[in-house]
């Protein structure tokens, strides 16, 4: 069986809830993502009870901070066995460089990506908070510098994913929330795409939450959505 490409988000108040989902998935046909709300209530037994069930874990936590804090941060979620974890690009050139850094010690080291824009980001949102660039030039210079960095890949809309493979080496990971099956609700993403037309373009990972974990029957939405992407792995 070939490489899991799509991360379910499992985005829950409890982790009653996150491995009651977990626990309706094949862990050798997708990986888990555990964010803030998740991890804020629970902490790292979220991440324990998800590898404990086999699955590989996605810890996004988005850190921000000074470079020592994150290095502290990215050696703790190293220490807890998670297969990627990511960093905000715009903390800039230190941050990212001591956040690899620290990695680089790990017995294991996670994969390392760097959150460009989020996907609820559009001009007028980030005019409001300083950025002159439209969101397709800002991800293409924060990726830019996450790839200077010497980091694994990005976070990015599957929108930016044709200029980034234009700009980036092939081994680079990009990991595109706001992916949408056929039918699928955007609600508030607004930069989406399908699951087999991102691939297509060059994305590496599809981050999918509700399609799948809001379906009433989880395990057949992930079997629509690779019965989708098949074409695109081919």
């Amino acid at each position: 069986m070939s490489e899991p490409r799509v991360i379910v988000a499992l985005d829950y108040p409890t982790l009653e809830a996150a491995v009651a989902m977990a626990a309706r998935l094949d862990p050798s046909r997708a990986r888990v993502k555990v964010g803030k709300e998740l991890f804020t209530r629970v902490g790292p037994a979220a991440v324990e009870a998800l590898a404990a069930r086999g699955f590989e874990v996605f810890l996004d936590l988005k850190y921000h901070d000074i470079p020592n804090t994150v290095a502290a941060a990215c050696r703790a979620a190293a220490d807890l066995g998670v297969w990627m974890l990511n960093v905000h690009a715009s903390g800039g050139r230190r941050m990212l460089e001591a956040a690899r850094e620290a990695l680089a010690a790990a017995r294991r080291p996670p994969r390392l990506v760097a959150v460009t824009v989020l996907t609820s980001l559009e001009r007028p949102e980030l005019a409001e908070v300083g950025f002159a660039q439209g969101p397709e030039a800002l991800v293409l210079q924060l990726a830019q510098l996450a790839a200077e960095c010497g980091l694994d890949g990005v976070v990015c809309s599957p929108r930016e994913i044709v200029p980034l493979r234009a700009r980036v080496p092939g081994s680079f990971l990009l990991v595109t929330p706001g992916i949408r099956p056929a039918g699928a609700a955007t609600a508030d993403q607004k930069r989406v795409l399908g699951p087999r037309e991102a691939l297509a373009l060059g994305a590496s990972y599809l981050v999918i939450g509700r399609p799948i974990t809001a379906a009433p029957d989880p395990g057949a939405a992930l079997a629509a959505i690779e019965g989708e992407i098949s074409g695109a792995r081919a």
